[in-house]
């Protein structure tokens, strides 16, 4: 169903092409793609309980469907370069796009002090979302993405689109919305967490993520006088303690434990039941290696759900050799969001 991926040489090993990504791969994009870059309007959504999102919108002449995404566990749409690389190549093969700064994050945390859920109640901002760009002119379908922890967030816009019922009248229907896809989604954080800080790498690599949330903490503070407690920003030195300190609280959880159970990927595949493409890499260096016979088992009892699960690919990286490239017939090394664009016009 899927042309096979091969990365190029030098990029086999899953942590090599996950730091050129991370390291280089976002000096240099701009000039793998001949796609310009949208001309988006900016625009603050009202997401679910009433959250203000901000986010970008672009529509081009005839549009086919609409594509709704967000990025992963920190940045902001200006420097997520891989999202906008995602709106180009939408954008320039006749999708409108829809990209957001997704909770407590860019001019979303400006906005607002409500603190992210994981996909609990961003699931719902997608929804809303995709029913504000409706009213402005983007057509049906629509069709939910993100990457990493922004893969997640999709799935759960997925699972919330199946419970239009239960969220008003938004001059949506379920029919319109199309399904997700999505790049290496955070599956099982729990997991995931205690299997990255077994090694040194890994412990740097959660520490960096780590220092970003702080960052994105104290942004929060300094924007919303009182919503934050300093003391609590100060202890959080770490994901978990991101979670502990500022997030458990406020969502009703006893424990980080329960949250991450809640909000689990892996548990809320068996539920969705519109068309849902999953791209994972067998040697993504973020994620425990033990998720993948779960995900394998779960996406075979759902028929919904394509599972495209390959040996080499990194966390979020999936550049492709030129043979590669020659064989999937592909205009650039970009081989995942190809295959997203390439299965969502397959849909219909």
């Amino acid at each position: 169903m899927f042309p096979a991926y091969t990365p190029p040489w030098f990029l086999r090993d899953g942590l090599a092409m996950t730091l050129h990504v991370a390291l280089a791969a976002g000096r240099e994009w701009q000039a793998t793609i001949s796609d310009p870059e949208p001309d988006y309007q900016e625009h603050i959504f009202t997401g679910a309980g009433e959250v203000p999102i901000f986010g970008w919108l672009a529509v081009p002449p005839h549009p086919r469907g609409t594509i709704v995404g967000t990025y992963g566990i920190t940045g902001t749409l200006h420097n997520q370069w891989f999202l906008r690389l995602l709106g180009r190549k939408a954008f320039a093969q006749g999708y409108a796009v829809v990209l957001f700064d997704w909770r407590a994050h860019g001019k979303t945390a400006e906005l607002s002090p409500t603190l992210t859920s994981d996909g609990l109640y961003e699931g719902e901002d997608f929804v809303h979302i995709a029913a504000a760009a409706k009213a402005m002119g983007c057509p049906a379908p629509f069709w939910f993405t993100g990457f990493s922890l922004g893969g997640q967030l999709a799935l759960w816009g997925v699972k919330a689109a199946q419970d239009l019922a239960n969220m008003g009248n938004l001059g949506l229907q379920e029919a319109d919305i199309g399904g997700a896809a999505v790049i290496c989604p955070s599956l099982d954080s729990q997991r995931s967490l205690a299997y990255l800080i077994k090694s040194p790498l890994g412990k740097y690599l959660e520490q960096a993520i780590a220092r970003e949330l702080k960052k994105l903490a104290w942004r929060i503070y300094r924007a919303h006088p009182g919503a934050l407690d300093a003391a609590a920003i100060e202890r959080a030195n770490s994901i978990w303690g991101f979670d502990h300190e500022l997030v458990i609280q406020h969502l009703g959880f006893p424990s980080v434990e329960a949250y991450y159970n809640a909000s689990s990927g892996l548990h809320l595949l068996p539920h969705l039941h519109k068309p849902t493409l999953i791209l994972y890499a067998a040697d993504d260096p973020m994620f425990d290696p033990a998720i993948i016979p779960d995900l394998e088992a779960a996406c075979a009892k759902n028929p919904s759900i394509d599972l495209c699960l390959t040996r080499h690919g990194g966390h979020v990286g999936y550049i492709s050799s030129r043979a590669a490239q020659s064989q999937a017939k592909d205009p650039d090394c970009w081989w995942a969001w190809n295959r997203v664009l390439a299965w969502c016009d397959q849909q219909k």
